[in-house]
């Protein structure tokens, strides 16, 4: 059963920082590329960044370029995104995906429950 818990959301000021964190089932660890979205109100699911099985490739979202930063620990079971520098644009629920390394989020199966990040100006 593919399991995932995300946890680290919260309210920030412009300019700060957050780490998310995605608690995984080890199958999820062991056989699928890793990813974060973000959805705002009114808005379309967006990848923010996904990192592949062995953690050697990475994508992300051209307005999350050189502030946000993707990683896994497959031994931990653990996902994270550093997210530094935030604005209030960043303001979203974000969610933990498992799939296929991928933009779309039709290429992911498996999905957390969100945790919410509020970046006040």
């Amino acid at each position: 059963q593919v399991q995932l818990v995300e946890s680290g959301g919260g309210l920030v000021q412009t300019g700060g920082s957050l780490r998310l964190s995605c608690a995984a089932s080890r199958r999820t660890t062991s056989m699928y590329a890793m990813a974060w979205f973000r959805q705002a109100p009114g808005e379309e699911r967006e990848l923010v960044a996904a990192i592949s099985l062995s953690g050697s490739a990475t994508t992300y979202a051209d307005s999350v370029k050189d502030r946000f930063t993707i990683s896994r620990d497959n031994a931990m079971l653990t996902v994270y995104l550093q997210m530094n520098n935030l604005k209030p644009e960043d303001t979203a629920v974000y969610y933990c995906a498992a799939g296929t390394l991928s933009h779309f989020v039709r290429n992911y199966a498996f999905w957390g429950q969100g945790t919410q990040v509020t970046v006040s100006s």
